[in-house]
């Protein structure tokens, strides 16, 4: 038990270079990690189910006594920010569809289980970020297609039961059995086997990402002014999901802990999620987005974190800061 803790730390350590290497490895490897892309929802599942153990269904009672932080993230998450990433991609890549689609997705898809990491580590509210999670994470099977058709209507070919019934297995099951097993278990499982499973959900977290990598090898193997470019706008919309979550956070006079909160769950995806997503139920270019996306997210969690702290010295007093730093 020892060992998987000193694992897990130092993966924790590390998330920022985690999941560009994985990109790396992935597209280096190529055809030989291809054959292996049936795997990538079942370890997908998995990193969910090992989620969502921290958390039982009392803490959706506690967080919908006071639902307006959790109501206003989703708002950023699958109306705003998509809005955005439709315009952006609409203006910038007019003739390619495949390109908007992939915007459109990445924006659509449910903020990232790592979002909690950072959460606890800058001392978000530790309640309304799982419980934003989990019900993200279970909308998800309905919000992804809507979304989709209602943005690109009949532009690109989906078979939305496939992706409902995909993402339900993928997504929705697993997290239901985690917070099943964590309400059964009085909340024991969060000590016991969900330390234990961290160290390999961090890992299934690489693995997916270097096998959804290698399908977009071809189009990641040659850097051109059109990837740099497009990279470039995936690094924008990022940081604007960020601003937003800290800005309609701060607006709305909410204590330090649900900004924290917002600024990482608006800001952060999960993009493993998107590239499983992609690559099942779209042509492989649509991934190209979603996986630039690997690059930056948890180097700009970590640059946020910063940013919060930066901003929080700037226009708080030591002593408040103390006080509203208490996570829950």
């Amino acid at each position: 038990m020892d060992t998987l803790a000193k694992i897990n730390k130092m993966l924790e350590k590390i998330m920022p270079l985690l999941t560009p290497s994985s990109v790396v490895i992935g597209v280096l490897a190529g055809s030989h990690l291809q054959p292996y892309t049936f795997l990538s929802p079942w370890v997908f599942a998995f990193m969910t189910f090992a989620g969502s153990l921290g958390s039982g269904f009392k803490e959706f009672a506690k967080v919908l006594t006071r639902p307006f932080p959790l109501i206003a993230n989703l708002l950023i998450l699958h109306a705003l920010m998509p809005l955005v990433a439709w315009g952006t991609a609409s203006l910038f890549y007019p003739d390619d569809i495949h390109v908007v689609t992939g915007f459109i997705l990445a924006a659509l898809i449910p903020t990232g289980i790592t979002s909690f990491l950072w959460s606890s580590i800058y001392m978000g509210n530790i309640a309304l970020t799982l419980s934003i999670i989990l019900i993200d994470t279970m909308l998800s099977p309905f919000i992804v297609p809507l979304g989709m058709s209602l943005f690109l209507g009949a532009k690109v070919e989906m078979n939305m039961a496939l992706m409902i019934q995909g993402l339900f297995f993928m997504i929705v099951l697993p997290s239901l059995i985690g917070m099943l097993l964590n309400q059964l278990t009085g909340g024991k499982v969060k000590t016991t086997l969900a330390p234990k499973l961290a160290p390999f959900s961090k890992l299934g977290m690489g693995v997916v990402v270097a096998i959804n990598s290698s399908v977009v090898a071809p189009y990641l193997s040659t850097l051109d002014a059109k990837l740099l470019g497009m990279a470039g706008v995936v690094l924008l919309l990022a940081i604007i999901g960020y601003l937003m979550g800290w800005f309609i956070a701060k607006c709305s006079g909410w204590d330090r802990g649900v900004i924290v909160t917002l600024t990482f769950n608006s800001g952060m995806r999960n993009i493993s999620a998107g590239a499983v997503i992609a690559t099942a139920y779209f042509p492989a270019a649509v991934a190209l987005p979603v996986v630039l996306g690997m690059l930056f997210q948890q180097t700009l969690a970590s640059t946020f974190g910063k940013f919060l702290e930066i901003v929080e010295k700037r226009t708080t007093h030591p002593e408040s800061i103390k006080y509203g730093s208490k996570a829950g």
